[in-house]
């Protein structure tokens, strides 16, 4: 690259350049890299070292204003694409104290043999000398304060748009149709690369019936500007409806007296139009089209991002859909209604699940859990996550359990993230719920009489923390269902309000439930339109489980609990289970025999074999109801009866069982056996 730039014998001298020559410096830009050399002079002229310049034009951000940086852009491009051979602006630069100084420069378009541009020559001058006492730099003030409060209010409007229907809200509302002096906009978008789908209408009522989709190459403005990549001024009504009859005499009604239409440009390609209609205005003047030009600039670069930010909300969202349960299962005795919300736009998409896995036994448990982070990779670690949850469930794990293993294999992912997460294991013959919460919200329970509380929960830390410290205890909170009561669980994307705290969110969310249908569905609908009408930023997973009213009848129940070695947690949870069990089966005066002669078989099961014990109660119905206790094991060795001694501590099992039951036996199962008894319920 040489250091020193040879300008044509032709070029254009300024009247005044006398004034600054010893404050101007050269470039030369090969648009082939993007590399522009600039002279120490023009280092100068930008006020920047040669060590903060690295050769790319983005590095004098710095120096030029945004609003300028926009003018000048459109500038370029439009020289580049119209087949000039040169150019010339004034503009400001931002000097290192903050001062802003006037500038001028000129460049030279040199084209291939085909007239492809592929390089430009220029030189870059201080201006504030020329301009300081004319009436030109008063003018020129003036209408840079109009063109940059133009560009920086559409800009600034256009700024948190985040879909395409925000850009055109922005655009074509009072204070944007204001801002650009126009009575109406439409805007249509490139589909396909052959047909332009009219996105925004105009004023309202003016839809022109047929123009829903056009082609390319159909005699339309838009077309026009998006098959040449130039803007249209029309400047009268006679000039619209020679150019194109057949829109406008459809649209002769609106008095329209001049258009522009810009074509929308990103990445050297077209991705739209922008028609912009005015009333009582006489055409345009060049800085007018200046400015229209780089707003449409501006514009297809909002354009853009939103087109993109929705294309990625809708893979996250696909991907996040994936990770979920594809359907949810019918639970006998139960009612269930799951929801996700994703967040409003972009990558947001976060970890959020829900999901249900039928257990043996007449049980189910429920997962809600929320994996940190508002990414694509929480929702893949939502992925495994849930896939472990369910299998360490279906394995007969109790709660406890479940949850620390969780833990333990969320902690060995080659993953930073950690995951709150509740798991309610509930038993629709008892009603009895085993809650373990893992730095989660707490869930709520809403009875049939509109009553609305919450239930306290005691918790361990969020899964992959616990086991990064050593602390995966995970306390069992037992509850009692009735007959049409609902559990309701969710993630903090249902709760969190901007400006309140958590607690606030759960009482509203309280009053909601309590005005809210009866019906399950309807009013997991009702919530999420309540997210919907709220907004924000985060997704959301909601869980409702209601226990039916008519599918718990006293007798012919049936439990099921497997119960794991060296599981503590196990052993006390199938001990809630049974007890609630026998108790809602109206066991009597019987309770207390059933429970200690089950909690004596398991026990034994446990300590003279060497695998894990399943327990199941049924009621047996007949002339006379009976209870009967079934204990597997993975060991054919028969229980045989020993002699406690005076000072045993071990040894009356069977005595025991065999004084408090009606009948017992031991029956083969496979490579194990099964020791069974009865009780006769009054």
């Amino acid at each position: 690259m040489p250091t020193t730039v040879s300008l044509p014998d032709d070029w254009p001298a300024h009247p005044d350049q006398s004034l600054a020559l010893n404050r101007m410096g050269s470039f030369d830009w090969d648009l082939v890299t993007g590399l522009m050399h600039m002279d120490p002079a023009a280092h100068e002229v930008f006020d920047v070292l040669p060590a903060e310049y690295d050769g790319h034009p983005e590095s004098l951000a710095p120096r030029v204003p945004p609003a300028e940086a926009v003018r000048l852009d459109a500038l370029v491009s439009s020289a580049l694409k119209s087949g000039s051979d040169s150019y010339g602006a004034y503009f400001r630069i931002r000097c290192r104290d903050g001062r802003h100084r006037w500038t001028h420069t000129q460049g030279r378009v040199m084209r291939d043999a085909d007239g492809r541009p592929y390089r430009i020559i220029g030189i870059v001058r201080d201006a504030t000398e020329e301009l300081s006492h004319s009436a030109e730099r008063l003018g020129l003030d003036e209408e840079r304060r109009r063109q940059t409060s133009v560009v920086e209010g559409t800009t600034a409007a256009l700024a948190h748009a985040r879909t395409v229907q925000d850009v055109i809200d922005a655009l074509s509302d009072s204070q944007g149709l204001e801002r650009l002096g126009t009575m109406g906009m439409v805007m249509g978008l490139v589909e396909s690369g052959s047909r332009i789908h009219l996105v925004a209408e105009g004023p309202e009522g003016s839809f022109v019936p047929g123009t829903r989709y056009t082609r390319i190459d159909e005699g339309y403005p838009m077309s026009e500007v998006v098959r040449s990549l130039q803007p249209r001024f029309i400047e009268s009504a006679e000039e619209f409806a020679e150019g194109y009859p057949i829109l406008w005499d459809k649209i002769a009604y609106m008095e329209i007296s001049a258009a522009a239409y810009l074509p929308l440009i990103a990445q050297a390609r077209p991705i739209g139009a922008i028609g912009l209609l005015y009333q009582d205005k006489d055409g345009f003047t060049q800085d007018e089209r200046n400015l229209l030009v780089a707003l449409g600039s501006s514009i297809a670069q909002s354009l853009q991002r939103a087109m993109l930010l929705e294309q990625e909300h809708e893979l996250a969202e696909g991907l996040q859909q994936a990770m979920l349960p594809r359907r949810i299962p019918t639970v006998p005795g139960a009612q269930i209604a799951v929801r996700y919300r994703s967040a409003r736009m972009g990558r947001d998409i976060g970890g959020d699940w829900y999901d249900v896995i039928p257990l043996p036994g007449g049980r189910v448990g429920a997962v809600i859990g929320d994996v940190q982070g508002h990414d694509t990779h929480a929702a893949a670690v939502m992925g495994q996550l849930r896939i472990v949850l369910r299998a360490y469930a279906s394995e007969g794990h109790a709660p406890a359990t479940v949850m620390a293993r969780a833990s333990g294999f969320l902690h060995e992912l080659d993953t930073d993230r950690f995951a709150t997460c509740t798991y309610a294991e509930a038993d629709l013959t008892t009603g009895v719920v085993q809650l373990v919460r893992a730095g989660h919200i707490d869930p709520l329970l809403s009875s049939r009489d509109g009553g609305v509380r919450r239930v306290p929960v005691e918790g361990g830390m969020p899964l992959g923390l616990s086991a990064e410290f050593g602390r995966l205890e995970y306390p069992v909170t037992t509850v009692e269902l009735d007959p049409g009561e609902t559990l309701l669980m969710c993630t903090d994307g249902l709760v969190e309000q901007p400006g309140a705290d958590l607690d606030d969110g759960i009482q509203a969310l309280t009053s909601q439930i309590q005005r809210g249908p009866a019906e399950l569905q309807s009013l997991a609908d009702r919530l999420c339109e309540i997210v919907d009408e709220r907004g924000g930023d985060d997704d959301m997973a909601l869980l409702l489980l209601r226990r039916r009213v008519e599918e718990t009848p006293r007798g012919g129940g049936r439990l099921q609990q497997h119960v794991a070695q060296n599981d503590p947690e196990a052993l006390i949870s199938a001990r809630h289970m049974i007890g609630a069990a026998v108790r809602a089966w109206g066991a009597g005066e019987r309770t207390d025999e059933i429970e200690l002669v089950a909690d004596e078989l398991i026990v034994n099961a446990l300590m003279h074999t060497e695998g894990p014990a399943i327990v199941t109660l049924r009621v047996l119905t007949g002339p006379e109801r009976r209870l009967r206790v079934e204990v597997e094991d993975r060991s054919s060795a028969l229980p045989r009866r020993r002699e406690a001694g005076e000072s045993g501590v071990s040894g009356r099992g069977l005595m025991l069982v065999d004084r408090l039951v009606d009948v017992w036996g031991v029956e083969s199962r496979g490579s194990g056996k099964c020791v069974w008894c009865e009780f006769v319920m009054d």
